[in-house]
């Protein structure tokens, strides 16, 4: 299916709908091939404690997650139950916003956030949004940022009993300060046009060794290169639903 073919599937779905659609396509490999051959991100850290030089290298998606073909594709924002399906499947995890910072830092495309206000959860208008970006981007092909905020994972997430919000971060303007910090005010079904889903892969290459970001997440120095809350305990979203 092409982008053009899925947001006019999706044009009067609810929210429900339009998730189950977008992650049986991506499931199934509708995406453009630009995503399936991620990109290198270095991030450098050093231990303030031992002076000790850390150097790390992520794995993330040039772009977006998207539907279609190399001719017609389109961004989607979902979920973060379904967005954390679609990690899983691709052995991927969601960044943190510190990762999120780092990606933007080393992109090659950076544009200037454009936001919009009326139906901002409606399918029309993440198209309306989708076709602007474009016109902004002007066929560049290289890793970009500024475009969307983040879902991510955080810390600030275990907070809530219920396990029900979804935290996004980022959406940084030109002179790199980000339009959104790390907010956990909407429940874990709200998406609107703004939300982007970022995949990175989960082996992080560190000092030259692999090693499972949840192994670095859970270590109290080497957590720092790629996490900044102070504590992290909260990996990845629950599959709440099917």
């Amino acid at each position: 299916m092409t982008g053009s073919g899925f947001y006019q599937k999706v044009l009067q779905s609810n929210w429900q709908q339009r998730d189950s659609i977008a992650y049986l396509l991506i499931k199934n490999g509708n995406i453009p091939r630009f995503l399936r051959k991620l990109v290198p991100v270095k991030i450098s850290y050093l231990d303030a404690a031992t002076q000790r030089r850390y150097r790390a290298k992520i794995y993330v998606t040039k772009d977006y997650l998207s539907i279609g073909t190399d001719n017609d594709w389109a961004r989607v924002s979902l979920t973060p139950i379904t967005a954390q399906k679609i990690a899983d499947k691709f052995n991927c995890f969601l960044p943190t916003a510190k990762i999120v910072d780092e990606i933007y830092n080393a992109a090659k495309v950076k544009l200037e956030p454009v936001p919009m206000y009326a139906f901002r959860d409606s399918s029309v208008t993440m198209w309306q949004h989708h076709l602007i970006i474009e016109g902004q981007r002007s066929r560049k092909k290289r890793l970009i940022a500024g475009i969307k905020k983040d879902i991510v994972i955080a810390g600030k997430l275990s907070s809530y009993p219920k396990n029900d919000r979804v935290a996004i971060y980022g959406w940084h303007r030109l002179n790199g300060k980000p339009i959104q910090p790390v907010f956990t005010g909407h429940v874990n079904w709200y998406v609107d046009y703004s939300h982007g889903v970022r995949l990175i892969y989960r082996k992080i290459k560190l000092n030259g060794k692999w090693m499972d970001y949840e192994d670095v997440l859970k270590d109290s120095v080497l957590r720092k290169i790629i996490d900044n809350e102070g504590f992290t305990n909260y990996y990845r979203y629950p599959n709440a639903w099917k």
